[in-house]
């Protein structure tokens, strides 16, 4: 069985859909539902998510995000989800921290753009200062801030995407970091690809692993 983690949103009658697959037995991310939805309360923004359990004899290692909050007269909705590899530790560390260091940082409301940018790699950065602590592990991600029920910023690490359904037709909105696609720019760089032992098929994630930066 397969573990499906569907986030949907719709704003304006646009529907986002955040999608991630893995390999699981249990309901992650120490929620206490499996499902929820919610609203915004000053547009027509709603949410919906549901984890659906396989039956595979590991942990999940999967985490998510899914509420509206008001910050400084504004209403922020911040979804996410954090697919965790060989533990659960980096994706409750980003599940966290991730969306306090974009909203903390100081351009955020002036330049967006800029703020994710940098507090995703000032996570990262974290993340491996901490890898005593957090193991061996790694996730990927995937973001998405509604900001005031009008503009909304998306970003990802990994093969974890972002879709738009627009009248039944899927915008693929993100672009999945996957080493034999991006093989060419990796050798570019001075980089190589290569299986290793306890990794994952990731050309880009969030790793305690040092060999990740």
């Amino acid at each position: 069985m397969i573990n499906i983690l569907v986030l949907v949103m719709q704003v304006a009658g646009f529907a986002v859909k955040v999608v991630i697959f893995s390999a699981c037995n249990q309901v992650g991310g120490h929620s206490s539902s499996s499902s929820g939805k919610g609203r915004s309360q000053q547009g027509p923004a709603k949410y919906g998510f549901s984890l659906v359990k396989g039956k595979a004899n590991h942990p999940m290692e999967d985490y998510h995000v899914a509420k509206f909050v008001q910050t400084q007269g504004r209403e922020l909705g911040l979804f996410a989800i954090y697919d965790g590899h060989l533990g659960d530790s980096v994706p409750a560390y980003l599940q966290k921290n991730l969306f306090n260091n974009i909203i903390k940082d100081e351009e955020f409301w002036t330049d967006p753009h800029r703020s994710i940018l940098k507090a995703y790699e000032k996570t990262d950065e974290a993340i491996l200062s901490h890898s005593p602590d957090l193991g061996r592990g790694g996730s990927t991600a995937v973001t998405a801030i509604l900001i005031n029920g009008r503009k909304l910023w998306i970003a990802n690490v990994g093969d974890s995407r972002a879709v738009l359904s627009r009248k039944g037709q899927a915008i693929q909105m993100t672009i999945d970091h996957e080493p034999n696609t991006e093989r060419g720019s990796i050798e570019n760089r001075g980089g190589f690809v290569s299986n290793m032992p306890g990794s994952f098929a990731n050309s880009e994630a969030y790793s305690s692993f040092s060999y990740m930066k």
